[in-house]
């Protein structure tokens, strides 16, 4: 089970493609008062992510706990379940230049859980996280370490954070699970210019090893099956099996007062070893409506260069590949994901606080991805609607 993710160094099995998720707490926090929040609350979120042309939709549902468990000891535990359906281009070409790309229908369902252990000491936070996630055809378990230090009376925080995955995934035509191991580390900054205003700097570095690609994604290539008799014939894609990436944030959060207001913006550069480099802008508005209401508009805009072996079709190509994936090349793969293209997600999110206890929030998201390579056919690209409601008690 694969599906799309705008963000080439996302993860390729993720069918949901990401909109933006905006952290609403820390601007929330310049717009009310601190005093009678509670740090103990139950949550749930109902997510419906639809795709145009009977592509891929999911339905999603979410649930968080967090606990204080004593002055500096702080537990989180959630889980989400998806239920997947509808259909998404395998990489064969169109029967005709420009014209709709085949789609394969799948149905699949994911289970996944994570926990959080925060420990307050006297200028460290340490967060040590563990995560599983399941599918018919992928299970991961990913352990993380997160420390946040504060000096300079606390106007400033340094961020450092290891990652570490160990996933299997099931490959039906190499016979047994392939194994994929990944490595991510973080370190940045947020320093505090003033009372309402705040700028952060994150790097990010990862490696990932042994198989890479997607097992249900083919590439065709016509081929001579008998003597003058050519035939288009489906390969498996072939990708590296390693791949090393970094990445740059950069984000400014600032309230205005004067209008009960506050903005978020930031710009992300990824880079990587499959050749390719992504930009993103985003930016969004807090705005309180009255005593009760937040609407918060974003916008966010993303762009990224072809991987090296991204092609439409083997045609012309000076080889024979393997009906398996060969770790010393030839790489080649036509998923569209892997090609030179553009987002834009617009967005919109009401928050409602009843009282100190009770809080509601609904979101809609309109999502937009096009080709800027003038050769893969629009139709392989998604247009998409993301709506979400969710409800949060706090005690």
């Amino acid at each position: 089970m694969t599906g799309a993710s705008d963000e080439f160094g996302g993860d390729m099995r993720s069918v949901q493609i990401q909109g933006r998720v905006v952290v609403v707490a820390g601007l929330l926090a310049w717009l009310s008062p601190r005093q009678g929040r509670a740090e103990d609350s139950v949550a749930y979120k109902y997510e419906d992510y639809a795709e145009s042309g009977g592509r891929i939709s999911v339905q999603a549902q979410y649930g968080r706990v967090e606990k204080d468990l004593g002055p500096d000891l702080h537990f989180k535990l959630q889980g989400v379940i998806d239920a997947i359906a509808g259909a998404t281009p395998n990489g064969e070409p169109p029967a005709t230049p420009g014209g709709p790309v085949p789609l394969t229908e799948l149905h699949d369902r994911r289970k996944a859980w994570s926990t959080e252990l925060s420990r307050q000491f006297p200028r460290v936070n340490v967060t040590l996280g563990y995560a599983n996630s399941r599918e018919s055809d992928y299970v991961s378990d990913a352990w993380s370490v997160n420390t946040l230090t504060d000096f300079n009376q606390k106007n400033t925080t340094l961020l450092a954070g290891v990652a570490v995955t160990n996933d299997d995934v099931r490959v039906l035509y190499l016979f047994k699970d392939q194994k994929k191991r990944s490595l991510d580390l973080i370190a940045g900054v947020t320093q505090l210019l003033g009372p309402s205003t705040s700028v952060t700097c994150n790097l990010g570095y990862g490696r990932s090893t042994g198989f890479l690609g997607d097992p249900y994604r083919l590439i065709q290539k016509r081929t001579e099956v008998f003597p003058g008799l050519f035939l288009p014939v489906d390969y498996g894609e072939s990708r590296p099996h390693e791949r090393d990436k970094w990445t740059v944030q950069a984000s400014v959060n600032h309230a205005v007062a004067a209008v009960h207001g506050a903005v978020e913006a930031g710009y992300r550069y990824y880079q990587d070893s499959f050749g390719s480099r992504a930009h993103t802008v985003e930016a969004a508005w807090f705005q309180q409506c009255g005593e009760h209401l937040v609407l918060s508009p974003s916008v966010r805009f993303y762009e990224q260069d072809a991987a090296d072996f991204y092609l439409i079709s083997l045609n012309g190509q000076g080889f024979t590949p393997a009906f398996k994936p060969n770790p010393a090349g030839p790489y080649y793969s036509s998923d569209y994901r892997l090609s030179a293209l553009r987002s834009l997600t617009l967005g919109l999110k009401a928050v409602w606080t009843f009282n100190a206890s009770w809080q509601f929030d609904a979101a809609i998201e309109k999502y937009e991805m096009r080709g800027t390579d003038g050769m893969t056919s629009q139709s392989a690209y998604p247009r998409a609607t993301m709506k979400t409601v969710g409800l949060k008690f706090t005690w």
